[in-house]
């Protein structure tokens, strides 16, 4: 097990868990600086083993997620991130999750409806609380069908930032300001 820790980004630190399979670099965890955990602290504690490496694909990686978190307009592939950890239901969430393009939002509950789970909001918002990729899969794209962010786990404060550098309006009371959400039909 590897580890790559992104110190200097404007959310704090970001952690990137990777390890090889089938020789080549596969992405088994990103993780985001909380309010008294920084990413760098969470990787030594949840992974003491991991060892500080890195590789083309890797740097690729960081690049692309410290370019995200400086507001530019990227996307970084699934094919990097090791699903197979997830529930097959996870993995179909996080697979419509990173469908969603840069700029637009979707609703936990119209999420679950694509999914044909059109009660699902609640699975897919605790689907999407424990993304093990989030940058890669973004995450902070679903928000509750109020309009309301609803959770992140950078927090609400890095979950508006990234969405306003994507240019989503919010209106006086904190909330979404979308004509039309995606998965939403007509």
């Amino acid at each position: 097990m590897h580890k790559k820790i992104l110190e200097h980004t404007p959310f704090g630190s970001v952690g990137i868990i990777w390890t090889e399979l089938a020789g080549k670099p596969i992405i088994v965890r990103v993780l985001l600086s909380k309010a008294q955990l920084s990413a760098a602290r969470q990787a030594a504690q949840l992974y003491p083993e991991a060892q500080a490496a890195s590789c083309a694909e890797i740097e690729s990686v960081a690049g692309a997620m410290q370019a995200i978190l400086a507001g530019n307009d990227l996307e970084i592939p699934l094919a990097v991130a090791d699903l197979a950890s997830c529930s097959v239901f996870q993995q179909a969430v996080l697979r419509a999750e990173h469908r969603i393009p840069r700029g637009k939002v979707s609703t936990y509950q119209l999420i679950g409806a694509h999914l044909g789970k059109p009660n699902g909001a609640r699975a897919v918002g605790n689907a999407l609380a424990h993304n093990p990729f989030p940058l890669i899969v973004p995450c902070h794209r679903a928000i509750r069908s109020d309009g309301h962010l609803g959770g992140y786990q950078g927090g609400l404060a890095m979950k508006r930032a990234l969405l306003a550098q994507e240019g989503v309006r919010f209106d006086h009371a904190g909330r979404v300001v979308c004509d039309r959400f995606h998965y939403q039909r007509n």
